[in-house]
């Protein structure tokens, strides 16, 4: 089974992601510049750094974007763990202890107090 976090806390992940891949990708292009490949490396390190700077606009939207839509969020108070949490959807997770939220009955998950597994 794969982890799962809250929805805000996902998008969150992939705008860290682009920023460390385009930090990477500047980086590896000062390569060109560093060990002095002359006009073919300054081209390199140019590329590359074009790439990368498209990585960190990429990640500053991301993040622009899941600011938007924590501010729209329902905050409520997990079942489980007690702490405020924000909800997106339908069903979502709760950001501290992933446990699964939902206002709608037909997406709850299935209890064990109903006689059915938990496990599955």
């Amino acid at each position: 089974m794969r982890f799962r976090s809250s929805k805000i806390n996902e998008f969150r992940l992939w705008g860290l992601l682009l920023t460390m891949g385009g930090m990477g990708l500047m980086i590896v292009g000062l390569a060109g510049v560093v060990f002095n490949w002359g006009q073919v490396g300054k081209v390199i390190a140019g590329i590359f750094m074009v790439i990368g700077m498209l990585g960190m606009l990429g990640s500053v939207g991301v993040y622009f974007w899941a600011g938007m839509l924590s501010t729209s969020a329902v905050s409520l108070e997990c079942p489980e763990c007690g702490k405020a949490t924000k909800m997106l959807g339908k069903t979502d997770r709760c950001m501290f202890c992933k446990t699964v939220l939902t206002f709608d009955p037909r997406y709850a998950p299935p209890s064990e107090a109903a006689g059915e597994p938990a496990g599955k």
